[in-house]
């Protein structure tokens, strides 16, 4: 295990709410001890008793139950160096020290290269580890150009371009849950399964992160990172193994069978907006237009919404949607893959698989709904939609089994941490996938640039803006 940990980028959002955190839980676990250090580096003018304070602080809000101990040992273990990332001078500063290092790029995504090229001219350590956060790169071209400058850097295996989405339980359930049980998996094809909705909803809404999300919006920060990534474990063919050639190699397949995406696709089967002021609790939120930080020139989404199709001999004719959105009226994380009806119903007159009443005045068919299976992210669960017989004879009822997961053990920035700490890249992402999921999109955002699909709004505690497409 390294331990040495260098975070570029240390006084900033991710790191207050989840680094710092995720540190303390390895330590509460006994994963980490007192050999670990951590420099701590931005371009803040403190010492290192200051940041030590303001973790302390930054802890005690979003530390949740944790130890109060192992908080403070994570404390004690810091260091920081006011540092500009882009200069190798102050890179090589942070970086020197005995033994590799595990270095963090906490920044924004704009500052990858300069920051990959000054560790480059640093020079680290053999051995040492490069951790970047989503999303990798601003697009194909980028991507394409910040693999070349980190196989200049590090061996593959050394870079971990993460998504604490895939160290979350109930997203590694998708793949559980298909590949555990045999009552699954001969269904999961398109000849019983006719549509999956990835959605991930969300009543937050900006929260101060005016600075890197406008920057980015909800296409790039959720689809093209998170949700694609549900998108491979749900559609995935099963791996000889989960090491990490085989689980992602997989993961690639799925995204270079993604059907490439018209002109025509994109204006049809995307939609993009933002929110306008609304009440979502007891809170009033602004438009995001007027949010501080802003600048509403920009045209940037907090809602985006993607379907598409798989070329495969198991997906063909089923549709993926895979839909995000901020400061919407509830908090929806789920995976829901939506069964085909079945074909007949022998209850009363021609009950309809597709709902109704059936023909024939006598009403005793009830309603068949598709079942439904729901992995719920946030919180974590499982659910499952069926229909069966209620109090009434041949009157169909819908039933629900539904299921509880045990909370994790590690928070998901934890079980990263460790398998960057450990050197195990299996939950991380590899170069060519990264450069895959940006092919996927890179028609959509060529399509949004140009304005062929429109801004729509909607208010803030809404569900949203309306579908228009099916």
């Amino acid at each position: 295990m390294i331990d040495r940990l260098a975070i570029l980028g240390a006084t900033g959002d991710l790191s207050a709410r989840f680094l710092l955190p995720a540190l303390a839980a390895l330590r509460a676990a006994g994963h980490t001890g007192d050999a670990l250090r951590v420099t701590g580096a931005s371009r803040e003018d403190w010492d290192t008793g200051r940041y030590r304070a303001w973790a302390a602080e930054r802890l005690d809000r979003h530390g949740g139950a944790l130890p109060a101990g192992a908080g403070e040992a994570v404390v004690s273990a810091l260091d920081y160096r006011r540092a500009d990332v882009t200069d190798p001078a102050d890179v090589a500063a942070v970086v020197a020290g005995e033994g590799p290092v595990a270095v963090y790029l906490a920044l924004p995504p704009a500052l990858f290269p300069a920051a990959v090229t000054a560790l480059h001219a640093a020079g680290l350590p053999e051995g040492s580890r490069i951790v970047l956060e989503k999303p990798f790169g601003e697009d194909l071209a980028g991507a394409r150009e910040l693999n070349r400058l980190l196989a200049e850097l590090l061996p593959e295996r050394a870079v971990f371009r993460v998504d604490h989405f895939l160290a979350m339980t109930t997203v590694q359930n998708v793949l559980g849950s298909r590949l555990a049980n045999r009552v699954l998996e001969p269904l999961w094809n398109s000849t019983h399964i006719a549509e999956v909705d990835i959605t991930w909803d969300e009543t937050l809404a900006l929260e101060g992160r005016a600075g890197y999300y406008d920057r980015v919006g909800a296409l790039k920060d959720m689809v093209q990172n998170h949700l694609l990534q549900l998108l491979c474990l749900v559609a995935m063919e099963p791996p000889l193994t989960l090491g990490e050639r085989d689980l992602r190699d997989r993961k690639v397949d799925v995204l270079r069978s993604v059907r490439p995406l018209t002109e025509h696709d994109v204006v049809h089967r995307t939609r993009r907006a933002r929110y306008l002021p609304g009440r979502i609790g007891d809170r009033d939120v602004p438009a995001y237009a007027e949010e501080e930080g802003v600048d509403p020139a920009r045209g940037t989404e907090t809602f985006a919404e993607v379907e598409l199709e798989l070329d495969s001999w198991r997906w063909a004719g089923t549709r993926f949607r895979l839909r995000s959105g901020k400061a919407l009226g509830a908090d929806r994380k789920e995976v829901a893959v939506h069964f085909r009806p079945v074909p007949h119903l022998p209850f009363g007159h021609g009950g309809k698989s597709h709902g109704g009443k059936g023909s024939g005045g006598e009403g005793h068919g009830g309603e068949a709904r598709p079942n439904v299976l729901r992995f719920e992210l946030e919180p974590e669960g499982l659910a499952l939609d069926l229909t069966g017989i209620g109090a009434h004879a041949h009157e169909l009822v819908p039933l629900s089994l539904t299921a509880r997961m045990e909370p994790q053990d590690l928070p998901a920035y934890g079980r990263l941490l460790l398998d960057v700490l450990n050197g195990d890249p299996a939950l991380s992402i590899r170069g060519d996938e990264a450069e895959e999921a940006w092919r996927v999109l890179e028609p959509v955002l060529a399509a949004w640039e140009r304005g062929l699909v429109p801004l729509d709004e909607y208010p803030a505690g809404s569900q949203g803006p309306p579908p228009h497409w099916w």
